[in-house]
């Protein structure tokens, strides 16, 4: 039984990244039980012996981007500016990898196809990455680590814009990392108190 149960698991798993797929690739709208059937190669009867309607389905399209999202947020205990940092890179790679998940989030037409429960989690998270990067700003500013001459909540959008066009980049992984690292080093510099910033540059100095 417990093997039929991971098994089913792991099924549906595999279902909600095709859906995350499908939605990346060619738009909400094509996102039928019919069109998730040809695209994991399974009969539209087998979509339903793992989930007993489309509205189960787009249920479980929220509970994978939840986990997803969830995945990229560093200890709460790390120093600010690490913890931005380790959320910038993993945010970025994951939603990279997975761009449906930031259509899903930015996408009206998807929460009107939800349950007001399913559509009041996917603003759930939204509000929480914003909560996260207002207290690592925040917490920053407090050290005297990141710059306090503008309000974090004015911040706060510049950071997760920054995340992104990170995740919209092109690029292949590799040169996307590298990417990515190139940005996050002028964002923190942008980020960097005044008189922390100096001091940053000359360590770096040969």
């Amino acid at each position: 039984m417990g093997e039929l149960r991971r098994a089913s698991e792991e099924r549906q798993v595999e279902l909600t990244d095709a859906a995350l797929r499908l939605v990346a690739t060619k738009g909400i709208a094509a996102l039928t039980t019919r069109s998730l059937a040809a695209e994991v190669g399974l009969s539209t009867g087998a979509i339903f012996r793992h989930f007993a309607s489309l509205e189960a389905l787009l249920e479980a399209v929220v509970a994978r981007v939840e986990a997803v999202l969830d995945s990229t947020y560093p200890p709460a205990d790390l120093p600010p500016i690490e913890r931005l940092q380790r959320f910038i890179l993993a945010r970025s790679n994951a939603v990279g990898n997975q761009l449906g998940i930031l259509r899903l989030v930015l996408s009206e037409q998807f929460r009107l196809a939800l349950s007001k429960s399913g559509s009041d989690r996917l603003t759930g998270c939204v509000e929480k990455t914003r909560s996260f990067v207002l207290v690592c700003l925040r917490d920053g500013q407090f050290s005297g680590e990141l710059r306090d001459d503008l309000p974090a909540e004015t911040l706060a959008p510049i950071v997760m814009g920054t995340v992104q066009m990170l995740a919209l980049s092109p690029s292949r992984p590799r040169q996307r990392e590298a990417e990515t690292r190139a940005v996050l080093r002028s964002l923190l510099a942008l980020l960097r108190s005044p008189a922390v910033a100096p001091q940053a540059s000359r360590k770096r100095s040969p």
